[in-house]
């Protein structure tokens, strides 16, 4: 008997997989439902049945990993898809064994409780659903699900086959470049129809047809291409059968359309010539960027209303009447500035006769460059994945660009110069292409060269490089070799490739992903960038500029001309629009300023807001632009718009831009322990400095001092103020306290909490003597300051008290607290932080700002759980609206119709109706107190007319 004889049974075996791997996935997955219900002891009586299903479950997946051991070894399954799949299904196997037999340890009492059985339990289903995805991957292609979605469709086209065929058809012979068309048209044939079964990801049969080795050599049943006889190949006798025959392919019910059929017969029969050209299986946009001519026959003035006319009338659309002044005011305020426009300035404006005093606002907020830069960092800062704090600072392997980067916006640097030294950077701007240096071992995907040109392609370009940093892309023509040779460009050394984690020998050519734009080869890391930052920028090079023009118009207008912004191959609902506003934008001089200027003094920016009811519409390719689309203010903007209405959110910044030369440094006791510094425990501790004055007459003395958390400072045996709340720095006036000759500053500092914690003294004091004579005392370094935790009595506010036994004060740095804005002797500081400048806090993060570890190119505009439960009841917001309660009764006392009009008026814009100051004033009742006061906020803030910009 031949060796072989018995192999049909393994394989009859192996393909009763399917069949049974249905088992462990419903018995499993049910027994972790069932499981959930009993927890804290409930429901007792399933405890029998998800014993059994356990049990089951646990038999049936090993013997579903054992009927796919014999379809792999039997069958003609290869690939690493199917070592992948293999290898967790056998883990699931394991993992489904382990969790009965803990189970059944638990039933006996040998356990004290389930929570062990369980944890196993919940990894088994986890491991489950990832080896059915691969599963499903096998089966139906490895873009199954991401197929369906928005923009990521990939059915074959056969229009330009068609025509192709039509052509070729009529020719005797061949040219070069007409051979390399019919290949190309075949290879996307195979791409849509073939790969999903025969590709390096999984050989079925053996047999690849990604590629001209795989092609060419065949499969296991021997070659499949006889070059110039159609009728003798394999792959066309397959292709041929009917429909019903067992042999046919493809398979899974996708016949080929005969035009198809068509093209593969006349490439065989013309010799099969594979062309050198890149195979684009996917769309992909024009490179190169021309100005369109603006439509002469219509009725607008602006440019972008003379294009949008002509996409009106296709449409079937009439123009909107324009939203009214009050409506702009805010519209232009949030987008420009981030900010809401004052009740006088929404006044003047709307009283104003002037006809073009809607481009003259624009002009005087693009004017503001403190605002209008502190507004649009948040922008650019998710954009090149730019923060103040998160993963790698610590390390060091992490360095922000925000000095670069706000005095890039502050000074309206041309885009093409921004972008050329992010590439090719200065100390200051290498942040960006240097990525995060991750601790621990890290996947090929993951190292700094491929971050940089993960978050170039992303940011700067629309392209997922990210896809195709692992094998070739899904979404895109991208091919791991040019995602390589791109990331080659910012390595030291040779790059090897790496498949999905795993090196395949190849090494990585340098090149741009655009090499028509020019060689970026050179024998120096420095070089090459260099050259990079030059192609990279030239107005041929379409893509950069369609891509910022794209992501500044969503901006504005709440939906891309392009959606997925970062999927700049997808086809925009007006292309003409697009280029010509990228076109006007180079011509400008790259100004980001005159890019949203000129979107702005449009009808288009200017109409009234369109509301959908799902995300899915504004997504969709069908999306058909009729104004723009109501927005949620970003985390930002809703902070800011608090600050400025009822109290400040924040105080301090990560950032400081006005460059005050006072460090933020703060000195505490030091605390040590067992040899080692240590966080300050809770408790109060005592702090000296002496300093000596001239005899010379004393003018002026100023002194801020901020304690966290509560401070008494004497200054000469003298109480000047005491204080609770570290977040508002004390300016004081302490001239009558000071004398010539030695003088002492005495602080008591006060640590509150349960536990260790920072703590800190945040202290400055400029004196102006006669002469022009000035000093300036800080806390900053420690140096001259000394303190000590036990009291020490009365005697220790005098200069002549004995501190030689005490220590010297140790600099806790700024980290744990930023930076005070008003600690700074200037006047006319803000009053309060703005929310861009601020590190990533808990109530940002809720409102939705990302974490900026990757590229954020958008957020989502959708409310989430999280973000109602913070705006409800969230002790953050909370604390910041019973501040402003507090605030505001000083100021305004009990009168409730003042309270009433000055709430509306700051936060809407607008007086209340006659029902809405009824129903708020009822509210107040007749002595407004805090609560009710904070209630009546709350109540205002949560209202759509305040959160959203419409």
């Amino acid at each position: 008997m031949e060796e072989n004889a018995w192999s049909w049974i393994f394989q009859l075996l192996g393909r009763l997989h399917p069949l049974v791997v249905h088992f462990p996935i419903g018995l499993l997955v049910v027994a972790l439902f069932l499981e959930a219900l009993t927890l804290n002891g409930r429901r007792p009586g399933l405890r029998d049945g998800i014993n059994w299903m356990v049990y089951l479950g646990a038999v049936s997946a090993v013997l579903a990993a054992g009927l796919g051991w014999f379809l792999r070894t039997f069958d003609d399954y290869s690939g690493e898809l199917v070592q992948q799949h293999q290898n967790l299904g056998i883990a699931t196997a394991v993992l489904s064994i382990l969790a009965a037999f803990l189970l059944q340890k638990s039933n006996a009492g040998k356990l004290s409780n389930f929570f062990a059985y369980r944890s196993l339990l919940v990894l088994t289903v986890i491991s489950l659903t990832i080896t059915g995805h691969l599963g499903a991957s096998l089966t139906h292609g490895e873009d199954f699900l991401s197929s369906v979605l928005p923009g990521n469709a990939d059915d074959y086209d056969d229009t330009r086959g068609v025509i192709l065929l039509a052509q070729l058809k009529q020719l005797d012979s061949l040219s070069e470049t007409e051979l390399d068309d019919l290949n190309l048209e075949v290879r996307a044939i195979f791409a849509h129809n073939c790969y999903q079964c025969h590709s390096e990801n999984k050989q079925k049969g053996e047999l690849v047809l990604e590629n001209k080795r795989g092609v060419f050599q065949g499969g296991k049943s021997g070659k499949v291409i006889v070059p110039g006889h159609a009728e003798e190949s394999e792959i066309y006798r397959r292709i041929t059968l009917s429909s019903n025959d067992d042999d046919v392919m493809p398979k899974k019910g996708k016949v080929l359309q005969k035009n198809e059929i068509a093209l593969i017969k006349l490439w065989i029969e013309k010799g099969a010539h594979w062309s050198d050209r890149a195979l684009k299986v996917f769309p992909e946009a024009a490179l190169a960027l021309s100005r369109p001519e603006l439509p002469a026959s219509t009725t607008q003035e602006h440019p972008v209303d003379k294009l949008l006319e002509v996409y009106f009338e296709k449409n079937g659309i009439a123009w909107p009447q324009l939203v009214d002044d009050k409506t702009f005011i805010r519209r232009a305020y949030l987008d420009i500035v981030g900010l809401l426009p004052e009740p006088d300035a929404i006044n003047q404006f709307v009283g104003d006769p002037n006809a073009d005093k809607r481009a003259q606002l624009i002009d005087r907020l693009l004017a503001d460059n403190r605002d209008y830069t502190q507004h649009w960092l948040s922008f650019w800062n998710d954009l090149l994945r730019n923060d103040y704090s998160g993963t790698g600072f610590i390390t060091g392997g992490r360095k922000q660009i925000t000095d670069w980067l706000y005095k890039s916006l502050l000074e309206n640097k041309p885009y093409n110069a921004m972008v050329s030294e992010l590439i090719n950077p200065t100390p200051a701007s290498e942040g960006f292409i240097k990525g995060i240096q991750w601790r621990g071992v890290v996947n090929a995907s993951q190292r700094t060269e491929m971050q940089a040109a993960q978050n170039i392609g992303q940011s700067l370009l629309g392209v997922n490089v990210k896809c195709a940093s692992c094998h070739n892309s899904f979404v895109s023509n991208l091919t791991l070799e040019q995602s390589y040779g791109f990331a080659s460009i910012f390595a030291d050394s040779v790059m090897e490739l790496n498949r999905c984690d795993k090196p395949t020998g190849k090494m990585a050519q340098i090149s741009f992903l655009y090499p028509e734009l020019g060689s970026v080869e050179a024998d120096s890391l420095k070089e090459r960038l260099l050259k990079l930052s030059e192609i990279i920028v030239k107005p041929e090079n379409g893509r950069l500029y369609r891509t910022i023009t794209n992501r500044i118009w969503q901006r504005l207008i709440g939906r891309g001309i392009i959606e997925p912004l970062d999927e700049m191959d997808t086809p925009p609902w007006d292309g003409a629009l697009l280029d010509w506003l990228a076109a006007d934008f180079i011509e400008s001089g790259y100004d980001l300023k005159q890019l949203m200027r000129t979107i702005m003094t449009s009808k288009a920016y200017q109409l009234p807001t369109v509301s959908y009811e799902k995300l899915e519409q504004v997504k969709s390719a069908r999306y058909v632009f009729n104004g723009p689309i109501v927005r949620r203010m970003s985390a930002e903007q809703f902070s800011d718009a608090v600050s400025q209405v009822i109290a400040p959110v924040y105080y301090a910044a990560a950032y400081n831009p006005s460059g005050d030369q006072l460090s933020s440094n703060r000195v505490w006791h030091r605390e040590r322990k067992f040899d080692r510094d240590v966080l300050p425990e809770p408790g109060t501790r005592y702090f000296r400095h002496k300093f000596t004055l001239t005899d010379r007459e004393i003018i002026n003395a100023q002194a801020l001092i901020s304690v966290d958390h509560s401070y008494s400072f004497y200054l000469n045996g003298n109480k000047v103020a005491e204080g609770n709340d570290w977040r508002k720095v004390s300016k004081l006036d302490v001239t009558k306290f000071l004398k010539s000759g030695e003088n002492i500053i005495a602080i008591e500092g006060t640590n509150e909490g349960p536990i260790a914690n920072p703590a800190g003294i945040l202290f400055a004091m400029k004196i102006r003597q006669k002469d022009s004579l000035e000093t300036t005392i800080q806390s900053a370094s420690g140096e001259g300051w000394k303190s000590a935790d036990v009291n020490p009595g009365k005697e220790w506010l005098s200069a002549t008290f004995d501190d030689s036994d005490w220590e010297n004060a140790r600099n806790y740095g700024s980290m744990h607290w930023d930076q005070l804005l008003s600690f700074t002797f200037e006047d006319n500081v803000p009053t309060y932080a703005r929310a861009s400048l601020v590190r990533q806090h808990p109530f940002l993060k809720a409102l939705g700002r990302p974490s900026r570890e990757t590229v954020a190119t958008s957020r989502d505009d959708q409310a989430t759980l999280l973000q109602s439960l913070e705006l409800t009841n969230g002790a953050y917001f909370n604390q910041v609206l019973e501040e402003g309660a507090s605030t505001w009764l000083q100021e305004l006392g009990n009168d409730g119709d003042k309270i009433v009009d000055t709430l509306y008026l700051k936060s809407l814009g607008r007086k209340p109706s006659a029902q809405e100051k009824a129903v708020m004033l009822s509210a107040l009742g007749d002595t407004p107190d805090k609560e009710g006061l904070q209630d009546l906020f709350w109540a205002t803030l949560l209202l759509p007319e305040f959160q959203f910009i419409y």
